[in-house]
């Protein structure tokens, strides 16, 4: 069976039409959660065809942590953050096409799929990740977004307020000299030269193509016709910043500034389904959904104004970022059926390698694998999958739920003791290293959440705005005791029970 995997940068749950449960844009005030009806026809595609997840959860943040999720099926933030993959990892495209460096005949002679990546992530291959492109039989990248070094020309160019000299002025500058017509936008590239890929390569036995979209990750830079659909004003917003804040909104728009900036993500999510399409109108023409799983999911959401925030800090806290939408389309099983079980991120991991035939890697005592093979639950609706799922960012706080309760642990106040574990470097680290020794380095300085540990009644308070911790003290009890379990049982290190306090 061929596997294509579809990984759209932020996007929000909320935004996809299998899970859209709200208002238009224009009917909800600046203060509300934007639970938006949003026209996504061709996700919406899936949905009659697959089966949708509606508790499917991120696992470790922001983006590369959670690629590296994807990538090794482990969850990486209990042992480092953001890196690049490491020798002793079984990374996925490895484990899918075999060794590196091998020609496609070789490959197709040792019946190995073709795998392949799509992609306009720059992240993938920026200073402190850089070899995610690596075991696959083939690759392509579109660059030219957000920080991407591509131009340099010194002219005079259109630069939005705000980002002249931040990192995003690279996005704009690079967009200056690429986007022409809507077929220029970085999405539609991607798509297209999905779209290309599979009618050249449809023929073989098996494949694996990986599409990993920037979009809709900011700058927010949706065409401007699809953006006054859901902001009559456009573009013409006076002093509004080009990228959203990691922050508090309120500290930096205006209610006009405010909605504007959730419009264009809207729009941006419009766009990025537009093109989507254009992959679906491939399988269709091709007639490989026959013969081929489609997975559809993103490494996280973001703020747009739920608990007052913007961006994706704290991107593991609460439901905006952490509830993701995630859709299976399976050849035979599962058509138009929705699945309550607990699914994450490092699931994708044993149920590609399922799904293309190929087997796990040698299991290794040290590092067991996190993720669980969904096929078995695409064809039984009772398939058991987890009893709950842990997520978080490497040396804050961890959050864990089990559909009906959330928790959000927060560490000792002095945060230790924490240690990085594996050779290479950090990338956006603003705390001390020590030396590496034994497999990892102490880290000191590392600060936290602001926020306490906290509580939420999942039924009685979706939006989780209530802190019940010290009203529900038997259910806090409960579900630390329930954290301290899942951590020995994933083989977590003995020194994450200690920082977070449930020794």
């Amino acid at each position: 069976m061929n596997v294509i995997t579809i990984i759209c940068d932020t996007l929000r749950r909320d935004h996809v039409g299998a899970y859209n449960v709200g208002r238009p844009l224009n009917q909800c005030g600046s203060d509300a959660a934007p639970n938006w009806c949003l026209p996504t026809p061709n996700m919406d595609r899936l949905i009659e065809r697959g089966t949708v997840f509606d508790n499917a959860y991120i696992g470790s943040t922001p983006c590369m942590p959670a690629r590296r999720d994807i990538y090794t099926g482990r969850l990486e933030f209990l042992e480092r953050g953001w890196g690049p993959l490491e020798e002793g990892d079984y990374d996925l495209p490895r484990q899918v096409s075999g060794a590196p460096n091998r020609s496609i005949r070789q490959s197709m002679q040792q019946n190995e799929p073709i795998s392949c990546l799509l992609t306009d992530h720059f992240h993938l291959w920026e200073q402190g990740s850089g070899n995610y492109h690596m075991g696959y039989t083939g690759f392509e990248f579109v660059r030219g977004v957000e920080s991407d070094g591509l131009y340099t020309d010194p002219i005079e160019f259109p630069c939005p307020l705000g980002d002249v000299m931040g990192k995003n002025e690279r996005h704009w500058r690079n967009v200056h000299f690429i986007r022409q017509s809507e077929e220029d936008y970085f999405c539609a590239q991607v798509c297209r030269k999905a779209a290309d890929w599979l009618k050249r390569n449809c023929t073989h036995e098996d494949f694996y193509l990986h599409l990993d979209i920037f979009d809709p990750h900011e700058p927010w830079d949706p065409p401007e016709d699809i953006l006054k659909d859901f902001d009559p004003l456009g573009y013409d917003v006076e002093g509004l910043r080009a990228a959203a804040p990691y922050d508090l909104w309120r500290r930096h728009y205006t209610d006009e500034q405010f909605l504007n900036m959730r419009a264009r993500y809207a729009a941006k999510v419009v766009f990025l389904d537009r093109w989507l399409g254009k992959v679906f109108d491939a399988l269709d023409d091709l007639h490989l959904w026959e013969e081929t799983l489609v997975i559809l999911t993103t490494d996280h959401g973001t703020w747009n104004g739920d608990h007052g925030r913007m961006g994706k800090l704290g991107t593991h806290q609460y439901d905006g970022c952490s509830h993701i939408p995630f859709i299976a389309c399976h050849p035979k099983k599962g058509h138009g059926e929705r699945r309550q079980q607990l699914v994450q991120l490092v699931d994708l991991y044993p149920t590609i390698l399922a799904g293309v035939g190929r087997p796990l890697p040698p299991k290794i005592e040290a590092k067991p694998l996190h993720g669980i093979n969904l096929l078995p639950l695409l064809e039984d609706e009772k398939s058991p999958t987890r009893e709950c799922a842990l997520m978080g960012m490497f040396g804050k706080s961890i959050s864990l739920t089990d559909g009906d309760w959330t928790l959000h642990q927060s560490p000792v106040e002095s945060n230790q003791p924490l240690y990085w574990h594996g050779y290479h470097l950090a990338r956006f680290i603003d705390y001390d290293l020590g030396s590496f020794s034994e497999g990892r380095r102490p880290v000191k300085n590392c600060r936290s959440w602001d926020e306490p540990t906290s509580l939420h009644n999942r039924k009685d308070d979706p939006s989780e705005s209530t802190n019940v911790s010290t009203s529900e003290s038997k259910q806090l009890a409960r579900m630390q005791a329930l954290l301290r379990d899942e951590l020995i049982r994933l083989r977590a290190p003995e020194w994450q029970i200690k920082r977070l306090g449930l020794e």
